[in-house]
């Protein structure tokens, strides 16, 4: 169930099948976690991704005025995902991790 553009803000990238057509656009690494852009040019989508993370880590998609943001919540999950936000090109989102630890940085 693929979502388009603006269709896809605020929806699981795993849920409507956009992850699946997906690319890492831009990287950073804050201490240990790998914070991602990932995009899907099908969908019309971003969504920030980080791994290598750990409870109370965050991440933040931004696109414009859109802000979403997933977290790690539970003990021995190293991976958390935005909901969607709808962009043109991977250029128009940036993802963004704030660690528990208080380290926090961007994607270029």
């Amino acid at each position: 169930m693929l979502c388009a553009g603006p269709d896809c803000t605020g929806r699981d990238a795993e849920a409507t099948g956009c992850s699946d057509l997906a690319a890492t656009a831009r990287t950073a690494t804050v201490g240990a976690t790998l914070v991602e852009v990932r995009f899907s040019s099908v969908c019309g989508a971003a969504w920030g991704r980080i791994t290598r993370a750990a409870p109370g880590d965050t991440v933040q998609v931004t696109a414009g005025s859109v802000r979403r943001t997933g977290r790690v919540t539970a003990a021995g999950d190293t991976i958390a995902y935005t909901p969607m936000v709808a962009v043109d090109s991977a250029d128009g989102a940036t993802a963004c991790a704030v660690l528990a630890s208080g380290q926090q940085g961007c994607t270029p």
